[in-house]
């Protein structure tokens, strides 16, 4: 569920700026972006850029990690939740969100994903835009479906994956932790060990 007032945003990469984006456009009125190379007086449409943030957070305020790379995101993640501040679940308006699906807190839905029924997106997931994750698929924790990317039903991605722009997984595949899948790459079988996948259909080059 989206914040009603404020979000803090940890980091102010280009992936935060998309964080942003979806923030603004499910109407969140309030956002500080923290980043420890942050300049005196930095902002980003109005909204201020800190190096750190002290204090509790404001009545109302979530934060929310947007680090792009997934060992930092969950970094983040478990940070928010030590200092008890509440993690914020994102999803943009245009998401599809089928009946029964579940969406883990520190996600990103972006602007026209598509999670289909019955499907569960794990802890600092991101689906990113006009990303599709079909009926019954299970996303691992701080996992990454890049844009435009595709993963059929019943599939199985393991925690801390990367599935690249405009990849395929075909349905029922499973996939270990640790997978990075290549753009445009095709998985037609199942990826039992980590690794990084490339190709149509996809072939490991970690070796």
């Amino acid at each position: 569920m989206n914040p009603t007032r404020g979000l803090l945003i940890y980091g102010f990469g280009g992936h935060a700026r998309s964080v942003a984006d979806v923030a603004l456009a499910a109407g969140m009125p309030e956002l500080c972006f923290v980043d420890a190379n942050a300049q005196e007086g930095e902002s980003f449409l109005g909204f201020p850029v800190v190096r750190q943030w002290d204090g509790p957070l404001p009545e109302g305020w979530q934060a929310f990690s947007a680090a792009g790379g997934n060992a930092l995101r969950q970094q983040q993640c478990e940070h928010i939740k030590a200092l008890g501040w509440p993690l914020a679940t994102l999803i943009a308006p245009s998401a599809i969100i089928g009946v029964g699906s579940r969406i883990e807190a520190g996600c990103l839905i972006a602007h026209q994903a598509h999670v289909g029924p019955m499907a569960t997106i794990g802890t600092g997931c991101i689906v990113n835009t006009c990303a599709v994750v079909e009926h019954e698929c299970l996303i691992g924790d701080f996992t990454h479906v890049s844009v435009n990317a595709t993963v059929a039903g019943r599939s199985r991605i393991g925690r801390f994956g990367m599935v690249g722009a405009g990849a395929t997984i075909i349905d029922g595949v499973e996939i270990a932790d640790h997978v990075t899948i290549g753009a445009g790459a095709v998985v037609i079988r199942s990826l039992r060990q980590p690794g990084v996948y490339v190709g149509i259909p996809v072939r490991d080059i970690s070796s």
